[in-house]
């Protein structure tokens, strides 16, 4: 009688335990690092000079709980994290490198999962995020706007002025 009771106490413990284990590799849902935004009301903006070698841009606001885990270059493993482009173009980040700073400073770079091809870099500044993506022939760029907005650019490399 008692060794029945052990023996189902001990398989309920195990098959617990091989449950949390299956359930754990489970691959999470991925997190858009911004979303997109409506600007503001033109009177509340100052008027944007027209650059020929932006072929699209948007405003964007960073999700900050998943920002801040960006920047700390210890926190291993990373969620799986995409960004919004246009065209409802969603890649995936392969975060290889956080380099962090004394002053809320971090460079990351990284590549673009499969099936994308491509790299990035940013650099995050206190509440900001500013950086360069590559995503096959498509250059990309957000850049800061005023008071810690931010916006997404499609640029046309053939159309950039020289440095």
């Amino acid at each position: 009688m008692i060794s029945r009771f052990i023996i189902v106490v001990l398989v309920s413990v195990l098959s617990s335990t091989f449950w949390q284990m299956a359930w754990a590799d489970e691959r999470q849902a991925p997190m858009s690092l911004w979303q997109t935004v409506l600007p503001p009301p033109a009177a509340d903006q100052p008027p944007a000079p027209r650059r020929p070698w932006v072929i699209r841009d948007r405003e964007i606001a960073l999700d900050m709980p998943l920002f801040q885990i960006l920047k700390d270059a210890g926190a291993r493993p990373h969620p799986r994290i995409t960004v919004e482009l246009f065209n409802g173009t969603t890649p995936e980040l392969d975060i290889t490198s956080t380099v962090s700073r004394s002053n809320d400073t971090a460079v990351i770079r990284g590549i673009f999962k499969s099936p994308s091809r491509g790299d990035f870099t940013f650099v995050a500044s206190g509440n900001l995020l500013v950086g360069t993506m590559q995503l096959g022939d498509r250059l990309y760029k957000t850049e800061h706007i005023a008071n810690g907005r931010l916006r997404l650019l499609e640029i046309d490399p053939g159309k950039m002025p020289p440095d």
